[in-house]
C-alpha cells in the first residue's frame, strides 16, 4: 500500500490516542501528525506495529460515529529533523557513489527515476514499474546496480513488478533482480503468510479487514472462503476467530500451493479443506454459517454460490466485498475556510449514502437469489458496512455484512 499508515481520529481525541500509541511503541515519532480540514487528525503509525492494533478496543472508548480508522496518507508527514534520514536519501547516496565511480554524472532526471514507493517482505524489496527506466541504468553492470539499490534500501533481495497479468488469476508479472529465490514470509497479527512474489499478490491494504475478521467469534461455525488466495482471510478465521472448519476455494495453482504451506505453518491444516478450481463449479451446498466473498472490484459472480452454501434451516452471514464509486462533487467553486470544511464533511456523508444505497440494492438481490436457489422465502438484514480502503478519492473498497435467515 502506497503512503504512510495512519490512525485517523477526531481532533478532540488526538492526545488520548497519541499517548496510547506512543506507550505501545506504535507511534512513528519521526513523522509529524497531519490535521485535516474536516476536524480529524492523522497519527502516523510504525508499519511494523500496524497488524497489532486493535481497532475494536479503540472504538469502544469513543462515542458512536467518532472517527477511528486506519488510512494511508500520501501527504508529506515527515518532520524536518528526520527528512534527511529516509531510505530514499540513503539509496540516492549509494547510487551517486556508484555512478561517480563509473565516470557518470548524477542528475535531477536520474533522481526522479528512483522508486517513490516499494513493498518490503522480510529481506526482499519489490519495486514498482516506473523506476529505473532511463537508458543510463540499462547501460550499467546489473550486479553492481542492483547490489547498490539493495544496500540503499536495506534489502538482500530485489524484485520488480511490471504489471498484473491477464491470465485470469491476477498473477503479478515480477522479475527477480537480485537473489536466488522469490519466496518471502510476511507476518500480520500473529498469522504467518509465505508466498512466491513472482506468482502471488499480497495486499497490505487489507490489514484492517483481516484484523476485523480476527475479532469475529466463529466458535462452532463452518466458514466458506470463496476467494481464498494464499489465505488472507482463511487464516484469521482459523487462527483467531475460532472457526470450527473453513472450506477455502481458490483457482490459482500458485496461490493454492502457498495456501497449503501457510495452513501447515500456522498449524491449522486439520481444520481446513482446500478446493482448487472455479468456485462456481463447487459441489458443496447447505453447509455454511458464514461465507466470505473477498474479491474486488466485485464478487458478484460468487453470489449464487454463496446463497447455495448457506445452511437452509438456519441461514448465516455473507461478507460481500465490493469497490463502490461515489459521484464526483461539484467543484465549480473552490472556497476556503468553513465552506471547505463543510464541503469535505458533505463529501464523506455522500460517500456513506452511496455505500448504503449499494448495500440496500445488494440485500434485495441476495434475497431474490436465496429464494431462487432454495425455493423458500428468506429475510436479509444489513448488520454493518465496513470501509476497508480507498483507491482514489471516490473509489472505495467496502464490505457488507449481510445476515440471511429463512422465514
Amino acid at each position: 500500500m502506497d503512503g504512510v499508515p495512519c490512525l485517523r481520529v477526531s481532533q478532540c481525541h488526538t492526545q488520548q490516542f497519541r499517548e496510547c500509541l506512543q506507550s505501545r511503541g506504535a507511534l512513528d515519532l519521526s513523522l509529524r501528525l497531519l490535521k485535516d480540514p474536516d476536524g480529524t487528525v492523522l497519527l502516523p503509525i510504525q508499519p511494523s506495529c500496524l497488524s497489532q492494533l486493535d481497532l475494536h478496543s479503540f472504538r469502544d472508548t469513543l462515542p458512536p460515529d467518532s472517527a477511528c480508522e486506519i488510512v494511508w496518507s500520501r501527504s508529506p508527514l515527515q518532520s524536518k529533523k528526520e527528512r534527511g534520514k529516509t531510505s530514499g536519501c540513503k539509496l540516492e547516496k549509494e547510487l551517486q557513489e556508484l555512478l561517480e565511480s563509473c565516470g557518470e554524472r548524477w542528475t535531477e532526471e536520474l533522481r526522479r527515476n528512483l522508486p517513490r514507493s516499494f513493498q518490503k517482505h522480510g529481506d526482499l524489496v519489490l519495486l514498482g514499474d516506473g523506476c529505473f527506466s532511463l537508458p543510463l541504468w540499462k547501460k550499467m553492470d546489473v550486479q553492481q546496480l542492483w547490489s547498490a539499490v539493495a544496500k540503499g534500501l536495506g534489502a538482500k533481495r530485489l524484485a520488480k513488478m511490471s504489471r498484473i497479468s491477464k491470465d485470469g488469476f491476477r498473477s503479478p508479472v515480477v522479475t527477480m533482480l537480485l537473489g536466488e529465490h522469490s519466496w518471502v514470509k510476511h507476518s500480520d497479527n500473529g498469522v504467518t503468510y509465505e508466498f512466491d512474489v513472482t506468482k502471488c499478490m499480497f495486499s497490505a491494504g487489507n490489514i484492517t479487514e483481516k484484523l476485523r475478521v480476527a475479532g469475529f467469534n466463529c466458535t462452532g461455525e463452518t466458514v466458506v472462503d470463496l476467494y481464498a488466495g494464499i489465505g488472507y482471510f482463511t487464516l484469521p478465521y482459523l487462527v483467531h476467530a475460532g472457526a470450527s472448519h473453513v472450506h477455502a476455494c481458490e483457482w490459482n495453482p500458485a496461490a493454492v500451493e502457498a495456501l497449503q504451506k501457510n495452513l501447515q505453518a500456522n498449524k491449522v491444516s486439520d481444520r481446513c479443506t482446500v478446493h482448487q478450481g472455479d468456485n462456481r463449479q463447487l459441489q458443496l451446498c447447505d453447509i455454511a454459517d458464514r461465507v466470505n466473498l473477498g474479491l474486488i472490484p466485485s464478487s458478484e459472480d460468487g453470489w449464487p454460490v454463496a446463497c447455495r452454501l448457506l445452511k437452509k434451516t438456519t441461514g448465516g452471514v455473507l461478507h460481500i466485498h465490493q469497490n463502490v464509486t461515489s459521484p464526483l462533487p461539484n467543484t465549480a467553486a473552490i472556497d476556503d475556510g468553513d465552506d471547505a470544511v463543510t464541503r469535505r464533511i458533505s463529501g464523506k456523508k455522500a460517500d456513506r449514502e452511496v455505500w448504503q444505497t449499494w448495500a440496500d440494492d445488494t440485500a434485495k438481490r441476495i434475497t431474490s437469489l436465496l429464494k431462487d436457489t432454495s425455493g423458500a422465502s428468506w429475510t436479509t438484514n444489513i448488520r454493518h458496512i465496513e470501509h476497508v480502503k480507498s483507491y482514489a478519492p471516490h473509489v472505495h473498497h467496502v464490505v457488507l455484512d449481510l445476515e440471511c435467515r429463512p422465514l
